[in-house]
């Protein structure tokens, strides 16, 4: 089969084109003929070296695909050949094949046309786990989300609001915000001209739930505009993930500060997070309460296109791989 691959870390131009042996599948693994494969920020940072694959993963990258299922397992049902799905995986996915265990094997929504579906599970398990397991994210509460142009800012913001949700969002330009406003969302902020912190704290009084990919410097002002018994949920650490703070806010406004990754997870708590979707979020997608957001769709031949444009950070929403 043909699959991404690179031999040595760094920029885009690693990557190429490889003939590799088609995976070899487990007993609770299904094989899947992949046709489309999302990218994703992580695949960018496993690229430059400082994201391994578990241990036992592929080290091929991409972390979510769609296709049709063509070999199953000694403990699947074997009526699962042939049915197309989308998948979250743990590594693989920028392949013409990838394995994956079952437990993260989801049918594509009703609506949804196969390749679309490949930039749904990555994203969609990732805003459920963060805002609405960990979270304890409420109808009527307030959200804000930093990085609300990205795969999963788009993915939060369309969630939230089928859930009735206030949303607040930060972007870096002046094109991400008019594409963000569209979306009828309480505020859209765009930091390179706007602070986030002043507009919260004197305009809306403060949010009660924060999803935050930036670090850095984000941490004191998130915790300063976060409103009692608020929750600061960090998933990623864009700007840094070492900072001098003060504390004392945590104490006074009784905060909960967490943060989590998805890949290294077990399979079974990986279950549980796919049940919830399919029962909570799969009909709002197929009554297209939930949209998709995709941005530009790539031949994989041009997967070195598509790394530059994630890394410019040009995408409003996803990106794909098609093969």
């Amino acid at each position: 089969m043909k699959a991404v691959t690179f031999k040595n870390f760094g920029n885009s131009d690693v990557l190429e084109i490889s003939e590799i042996e088609i995976p070899k599948f487990s007993e609770d693994e299904v094989l899947i003929k992949v046709k489309g494969a999302g990218v994703n920020r992580p695949d960018i940072i496993q690229r430059l070296g400082f994201y391994p694959p578990p241990k036992g993963a592929s080290e091929i990258l991409g972390l979510e695909v769609s296709g049709t299922i063509v070999e199953i397992g000694r403990n699947i049902d074997k009526s699962l050949i042939g049915k197309e799905v989308c998948a979250l995986l743990t590594g693989g996915g920028y392949a013409e094949y990838v394995a994956c265990n079952i437990s993260t094997v989801l049918p594509v929504p009703d609506g949804i046309p196969l390749l679309d579906a490949c930039t749904i599970p990555e994203t969609f398990f990732t805003v459920w786990t963060n805002l609405f397991d960990q979270g304890a994210l409420k109808k009527d509460e307030s959200l804000l989300i930093h990085g609300g142009a990205s795969g999963i800012g788009l993915t939060a913001i369309s969630m939230a609001k089928a859930l009735n949700v206030k949303c607040f969002a930060t972007v870096g330009s002046s094109e991400k915000k008019d594409f963000i406003d569209k979306l009828n969302i309480e505020r859209c902020i765009n930091y390179q001209i706007e602070d986030f912190e002043k507009i919260i704290k004197n305009d809306y009084s403060g949010v009660d739930v924060i999803l935050d990919i930036v670090g850095g410097e984000y941490f004191q002002k998130n915790i300063n505009i976060l409103n009692k018994y608020g929750r600061l949920i960090n998933i990623a650490y864009l700007k840094g993930s070492k900072v001098e703070v003060d504390l004392i806010p945590i104490m006074l406004k009784r905060l909960l500060i967490s943060g989590s990754t998805l890949r290294v997870r077990s399979n079974k708590e990986k279950q549980e997070i796919a049940n919830q979707l399919r029962e909570n979020i799969w009909p709002l997608i197929e009554n297209k309460t939930i949209e998709l957001f995709i941005d530009k769709k790539y031949e994989y031949i041009n997967v070195r296109d598509a790394h530059k444009y994630m890394e410019n950070n040009k995408n409003i929403g996803k990106i794909l791989l098609k093969f």
